[in-house]
């Protein structure tokens, strides 16, 4: 039986600030890798699946360094593309001890963004079960747009289970208006839509978590999950409706990465056939250790810490 995962995104090298202030002050980095679909990438494949990510990179030290993390991860690149035109991607990140870190981005015009159907079409999506994606690729182009939506075309035709995490960045988007459209109509064809409670603000106008449920079910999506913060996230499958709580966490040093380690619990565990409460409880608990790690994916865990930290909190 065909099991594994592929995803396609923006990896971007990431250089995080080694001591709190303002980007334009701070005088050391730490080199990492970035991107919200690389994070998921990273987390399936640490809890035990087959995972192979697609994107484009520039033939710079960004990109070289971004298959060398691939392979330290045992995530397939063999669908990754190469650019001798364009380049990787890459951001700084700030640092700090409580609220949300400073960003800026380096990506407009890189390799990713000339992503295209071409980079697609030979993909066999019949050697895999899963699939997902966001809302970040499709942010970057046409090219990306177009890709995305023959991505989705041809998951369905092999009958993989699509996941959709909605991921708004809007200084992405050429407008509010095309990234609310796209997004959605993007939504209305995958299985499972992972929204949070203020993106559900932007894109149907409410943040009452039962109500976003209700739209995205109207629109297509057999399961969606609201994530509603700390205090976990709401489930349902047009049959049933429920709380997953989150858990506790001791101190939150970073943030990022949360949603993309609740998205690989959630995946991981229906691949393991696990019922939806349970995945959804597996996706609170790593996305509950990830903020407590600095760096966007370096907390992910492995199975066995992953055991270790839902059992202290039954």
């Amino acid at each position: 039986m065909k099991s594994g995962l592929i995803l396609a995104g923006e990896p971007m090298g990431l250089l995080i600030a080694q001591s709190e202030g303002s980007l334009d002050n701070v005088s050391g980095y730490d080199l990492a890798v970035a991107g919200a679909e690389f994070n998921v990438a990273v987390g399936v494949s640490r809890l035990g699946h087959r995972v192979t990510y697609m994107t484009k990179l520039g033939n710079d030290p960004f990109g070289k360094r971004i298959i060398h993390v691939l392979n330290d991860n045992k995530i397939g690149n063999e669908f990754v593309a190469w650019s001798d035109t364009r380049k990787t991607g890459f951001m700084l990140k700030g640092r700090v001890s409580k609220g949300d870190p400073d960003i800026f981005y380096f990506r407009a015009g890189s390799a990713a963004s000339t992503f295209s159907t071409k980079d697609v079409e030979n993909v066999d999506f019949e050697n895999y079960s899963h699939i997902h994606l966001t809302g970040i690729l499709p942010a970057l182009s046409d090219n990306t747009r177009a890709a995305v939506n023959l991505m989705f075309d041809k998951a369905r035709k092999a009958g993989l289970f699509i996941s959709f995490d909605p991921n708004l960045r809007p200084a992405l988007w050429p407008s509010k208006e095309i990234m609310i459209r796209t997004i959605n109509e993007l939504a209305a064809k995958a299985d499972m839509v992972l929204p949070g409670v203020a993106e559900g603000k932007i894109l149907m106008g409410s943040d009452d978590p039962h109500k976003i449920n209700a739209f995205y079910h109207k629109n297509g999506a057999k399961i969606v999950v609201t994530k509603c913060g700390s205090e976990g996230a709401l489930v349902s499958d047009r049959e049933n409706e429920f709380m997953v709580p989150g858990f506790k966490v001791e101190k939150v040093i970073d943030t990022v990465g949360a949603g993309d380690g609740f998205a690989a619990g959630i995946i991981t565990a229906l691949m393991e056939n696990l019922s939806l409460q349970e995945a959804v409880r597996r996706g609170n608990a790593v996305g509950a250790i990830q903020v407590m790690s600095r760096g966007d994916n370096e907390g992910l865990p492995y199975p066995q810490a992953l055991k270790e930290f839902m059992e202290q909190q039954l």
